[in-house]
């Protein structure tokens, strides 16, 4: 058996809970009993949710001297409640999943006393609510992704409407709105339907591709499809102009963490707009993550833990911060392309015994570790190379290539590099 010092919980004699509602709340407070020792008093109290009713909330909590209050983070109708209350009181905001009550004793009233028991107990863990400043900086790159999003699927619906008209233009150009593709849908506008003007007007490296390009632009363009595709042009042109106005107001907002950010980009896969959206995901401080394992647990990319009798079974990532996650997917993707890097080995050994899907979580999870160390020490990353493996463990590098030959009918004999003797 194992031996372990652990941190006592904190028990709080006087506690409440709050069961959330869009239009009321339900307050209970947990004290001593002073009548009989031993025993709890609960006193349960309703609330509105407008201002002066969570003000008022706020007194009642004060004149109990109530030491710690727990609430679920019920949709987004915790967040006035919660503002209003953090400066003054010890907040606790739960994962409601962390707390689920006994089915068929289920009310409004018994939900907020047990908030307030499990609370009392300290079996509660509060959840990271960032400052103001990293909340605001939050909304501002949650919605630029969702522009960039939307920019997306309206590029796609131009490129369905393009295939009623029979041209097939997104076959031959990676990029449908690039600099090319607009110069000939915006000819196509203004009433060219000459294939080969069109696939004169491509720029840079289309101008490789005109033969393809005049044979793709044939096809039944009519006045309906012009409409269309000058609507489409022009919902793109309107959200691009969009994401550029959040860009600024992200970068004043990310003044002071520029160090950070540089360090970040320096992280295969994390680029500048990834590395913004992890200092507004986290903060940019790694105090409230104990660890680099914690902060991967936060996000979601580190196996669960489903064992019992002795038996493991399959363990699945958790939610976590879908934000991040989103980002560590795209990072850990461009991080193995590049196959002389320690991740791209990584990946390509783990790969081989349990699979690409398992394999990538395992390099989001190594790119979050590099995050904490990164933003923890204040430093760039440090790659270990492709030979990181083999240096490590020199003798199962020789044993596995040993092997390979021996598969092949062959032999091979390792002797030390001797460094020429120079004069």
């Amino acid at each position: 058996m194992a031996r372990q010092d652990v941190k006592d919980e904190v028990i709080y004699l006087r506690s409440a809970g709050v069961d959330l509602g869009k239009r009321f709340l339900l307050a209970c407070v947990r004290v001593p009993s002073p009548k009989r020792t031993g025993n709890w008093s609960l006193e349960t109290e309703r609330f509105a949710t407008t201002r002066g009713e969570i003000e008022r909330l706020r007194s009642w909590l004060v004149e109990r001297g109530v030491e710690i209050v727990v609430m679920e983070a019920t949709s987004d109708y915790w967040r006035a409640v919660y503002y209003a209350l953090q400066p003054h009181l010890n907040l606790a905001l739960v994962n409601p999943a962390h707390l689920k009550g006994i089915r068929g004793r289920k009310t409004d009233p018994s939900d907020a006393a047990f908030l307030a028991r499990a609370g009392a107990s300290g079996l509660v863990m509060g959840s990271f609510v960032p400052q103001r400043h990293i909340r605001e900086l939050r909304d501002l790159t949650r919605r630029r992704t969702e522009i960039v999003r939307a920019a997306g699927s309206e590029a796609q619906r131009l490129e369905k409407e393009l295939e009623d008209t029979g041209m097939k233009l997104s076959s031959v150009l990676t990029d449908l709105v690039g600099l090319s593709g607009r110069l000939i849908l915006e000819a196509l506008v203004a009433g060219e339907r000459d294939p080969g003007r069109l696939a004169d007007l491509a720029v840079g490296k289309a101008r490789a591709k005109i033969p393809a390009l005049a044979e793709a632009l044939e096809g039944d363009f009519t006045e309906h499809h012009a409409f269309m595709v000058r609507h489409f042009l022009d919902e793109i042109s309107r959200l691009n102009d969009t994401v550029k106005v959040f860009d600024a107001r992200i970068a004043t907002l990310l003044g002071r963490y520029e160090t950070d950010l540089m360090n970040l980009d320096t992280i295969p896969g994390i680029g500048r707009l990834a590395a913004e959206i992890v200092v507004a995901e986290t903060g940019g401080e790694m105090a409230q993550f104990a660890s680099a394992h914690h902060l991967a647990s936060w996000i979601g990319v580190c196996p669960g833990q489903n064992e019992s009798a002795g038996v493991s079974r399959s363990g699945r990532t958790r939610p976590g911060n879908r934000s991040l996650k989103r980002v560590l997917g795209v990072a850990a993707m461009a991080a193995i392309r590049n196959r002389d890097s320690y991740l791209a080995v990584f990946y390509r050994r783990l790969a081989a015994r349990r699979g690409s899907q398992r394999a990538l979580v395992a390099v989001m999870h190594k790119i979050a570790i590099a995050i904490w160390h990164v933003l923890h020490d204040h430093v760039p990353y440090r790659e270990l190379g492709a030979d990181h493996f083999a240096k490590r463990d020199p003798e199962r590098a020789m044993r596995r290539m040993t092997k390979e030959a021996n598969s092949l009918g062959l032999t091979i004999r390792f002797d030390p590099i001797v460094e020429p003797v120079t004069a």
